[in-house]
């Protein structure tokens, strides 16, 4: 059973709005903490087998391949090293989804799943570590995603500085 870590976040935009925003998979650098730079590896740049590679501050770097992809409402990521796993994790998966508010907005609900590997210690490191972690990097992206979304501003630091140069 994957670990689930989630932060639901208000905008006030139309899910529309947002969701032509969110389709494009270049634009995460701008509100996802420390990442510096992105690149779409595939010749889809949207839907099922999209796949892009993000830069993180730290120099290394990741692939996000669309697994699932529900027109207007949102996609999940299948996060991955090649054909590796995203260390620590066993599996993980990043879930953008969105939804109608009642007043017109749009609820933004961010989530990240992983499985951790090596059975019961795994849940263990991820009750005393793991989890806390995942948790604050969640709520961080919904932060960003909604003054992003709202104001059009950079919302990640990290972006900002490698743009700067």
């Amino acid at each position: 059973m994957p670990s689930v870590a989630r932060c639901d976040v208000h905008l006030d935009l139309p899910r529309a709005v947002v969701w032509e925003g969110l389709r494009d998979l270049t634009r995460a650098p701008r509100y996802v903490p420390n990442l510096t730079g992105v690149e779409i590896t595939t010749a889809r740049r949207e839907g099922v087998g999209a796949s892009r590679r993000v830069f993180q501050t730290n120099g290394k770097s990741l692939d996000e391949t669309v697994e699932s992809w529900d027109e207007g409402e949102g996609f999940t990521l299948k996060l991955h090293n090649g054909e590796k796993p995203l260390a620590p994790f066993k599996a993980a998966w990043f879930d953008y989804r969105l939804a109608d508010a009642e007043d017109g907005g749009t609820i933004f609900k961010p989530a990240l799943s992983y499985v951790m590997p090596w059975g019961m210690l795994g849940r263990g490191v991820d009750a005393l570590f793991i989890r806390r972690f995942v948790e604050g990097n969640v709520r961080q992206v919904a932060v960003n995603f909604k003054r992003h979304y709202e104001t059009g501003e950079i919302t990640n630091p990290a972006w900002r500085e490698t743009r700067a140069v």
